[in-house]
């Protein structure tokens, strides 16, 4: 039986978007894969995901194109003259 890794924290990503159709994050931690959003109350997409301490850099993605996270005030560059949003988990 495989045993739960009990170091991992609860976090939450969300983007306020309501008018979009597709919601998804993607970040070092999904090796850049598009993890889907669900759309809540209010326009609000979120995704909760269980991440070990370290420091992560992800992106959202509306409707095709990338975007920032408005709520985030750490980001670093990246290769394609824009900036990921960095989330430290402790």
């Amino acid at each position: 039986m495989a045993r739960k890794n009990t170091n991992t924290k609860q976090q939450t990503f969300r983007i306020t978007a309501p008018g979009a159709m597709s919601v998804m994050l993607a970040g070092d931690f999904t090796h850049w894969q598009r993890q889907p959003m669900h759309k809540e109350s209010g326009g609000v997409w979120q995704v909760d995901l269980q991440l070990t301490p370290g420091m992560y850099h992800y992106r959202f993605i509306v409707d095709g194109q990338w975007r920032d996270d408005q709520d985030c005030m750490l980001r670093v560059a990246n290769p394609y003259d824009s900036q990921n949003a960095v989330r430290q988990v402790v």
